[in-house]
C-alpha cells in the first residue's frame, strides 16, 4: 500500500509517516516547502520520499498526486492558526488552503480511485451545550473562520468521494510544531502563576496515538465520519494545565478563569469540545490511550522527563 501524506512538516503528518514506516508501508510525504522542513529527529519521515506540493494549485495537485499514484491520501495539511484566520487579509488564504485545497485533493483522489483521510475539528459545531458531539451529527454552526473553512473541506470530501474517512480531533499535541503543552511548559518555567480558562471542556489528542489509529483505518474500508481523541475523560484547559505541571514537576500555580475574564482571543472558542468516540469501538477500532498516559509519554518524547 502506497500512502501520500500531506502536511508532513506538522505534528500529525510527521507521526503518520513514521507509523507507515513502522508497518512496512510505502509512505510519500508532502508539504509546501521545497524539501522536508519538519523536526530533524532522525526518524523515518526524514529519510522517506518527499514531494513539494501547493495544495491551492489545482493543476499542481493533479500532476503531483498522479505522479505518486497513491492507494491512500492522508490529508493533514491545513491552516491551523485560529486567531490569525479572523484577519480580513488572511481569510481568502484560509479558505484556499482548508476548503479549496482539500477539494483539489479530493477530486484527484476520485480520479485515481484512492482512499482519502481528511482531518477535521470540533470547530465545525457551535460549541454550546454539554452533550458530546456525535460524528454523524449534521448540526453544523461554526463559530469562527477556521471552523467554517474546515467544514467546507469536510463537505468537499463527502460530496466528492465515497471512499473517505473524515476524522474530527481536538486539542492536538505532538513533537513537530507548536502546541498548548509546549506553551504552558515555557510559561511555567518563567512565571509563578498562570491564568487558564476552566469553562472550555474537551479532551486532548496525542498525534503519536492518533497516527496509529489512522493507519488502522486505512487498512479497512469502514468509511465515514469519526471522532478521535485520547480517552481519560473530559477536562478543562485549567485541569489539563494542572496535570502538565504535576507530571513535569513544575511548582507553577494555576488560576482558573472564565473565557470572558481571560479575553485576548480574536476568534470565538467553543465551550463544548466534547466528542463522542463510541463509533470507533462500534467499527472495531482500538480507542486511543488515556490523555494522562499520553501526556507522560509525550513529556518523555520532548525530553522533559527522563
Amino acid at each position: 500500500m502506497k500512502v501520500l501524506v500531506t502536511g508532513v512538516g506538522g505534528q500529525l503528518g510527521h507521526d503518520v509517516m513514521n507509523e507507515l514506516a513502522k508497518r512496512g508501508y510505502e509512505g510519500v510525504g508532502s508539504d509546501i516547502a521545497p524539501v522536508y522542513s519538519g523536526v530533524a529527529d532522525g526518524s523515518a519521515v526524514t529519510t522517506m520520499p518527499y514531494v513539494s506540493m501547493d495544495i491551492t494549485n489545482a493543476a499542481a495537485v493533479a500532476e503531483t498526486i498522479k505522479s505518486v499514484n497513491p492507494d491512500v491520501i492522508v490529508h493533514c495539511a491545513a491552516w491551523t492558526a485560529v486567531d490569525l484566520a479572523e484577519d480580513e487579509d488572511k481569510k481568502a488564504k484560509v479558505f484556499a488552503i482548508n476548503a479549496e485545497g482539500t477539494e483539489n485533493i479530493a477530486r484527484v483522489a476520485k480520479e485515481i480511485d484512492a482512499k482519502m483521510v481528511y482531518i477535521s475539528t470540533d470547530y465545525v459545531f457551535n460549541g454550546r451545550g454539554t452533550s458530546p458531539w456525535k460524528p454523524d451529527c449534521k448540526d453544523y454552526e461554526p463559530l469562527n473562520v477556521y471552523g467554517e473553512s474546515k467544514l467546507k473541506g469536510e463537505l468537499a470530501v463527502s460530496g466528492t468521494l465515497e471512499k473517505y474517512f473524515i476524522v474530527r480531533i481536538a486539542w492536538v499535541f505532538g513533537l513537530n510544531g507548536k502546541n498548548f503543552i509546549k506553551t504552558m511548559l515555557k510559561v511555567g518555567e518563567t512565571h509563578d502563576t498562570v491564568r487558564v480558562v476552566y469553562d472550555q471542556i474537551g479532551t486532548p489528542t496525542y498525534t503519536l496515538d492518533l497516527s496509529r489509529l489512522l493507519v488502522d483505518m486505512i487498512e479497512t474500508d469502514k468509511y465515514g465520519y469519526y471522532h478521535a481523541t485520547n480517552e481519560g475523560g473530559f477536562i478543562s484547559w485549567y485541569e489539563f494545565t494542572k496535570e502538565i505541571y504535576k507530571q513535569a514537576g513544575l511548582p507553577t500555580k494555576v488560576l482558573p478563569v472564565t473565557t470572558a475574564e481571560y479575553g485576548l482571543s480574536k476568534a470565538a472558542r467553543p465551550f463544548n469540545s466534547r466528542l463522542d468516540k463510541s463509533k470507533l469501538v462500534e467499527a472495531g477500532f482500538k480507542p486511543l490511550p488515556t490523555w494522562q498516559d499520553a501526556l507522560g509519554r509525550y513529556l518523555k518524547e520532548i525530553g522533559v522527563l527522563a
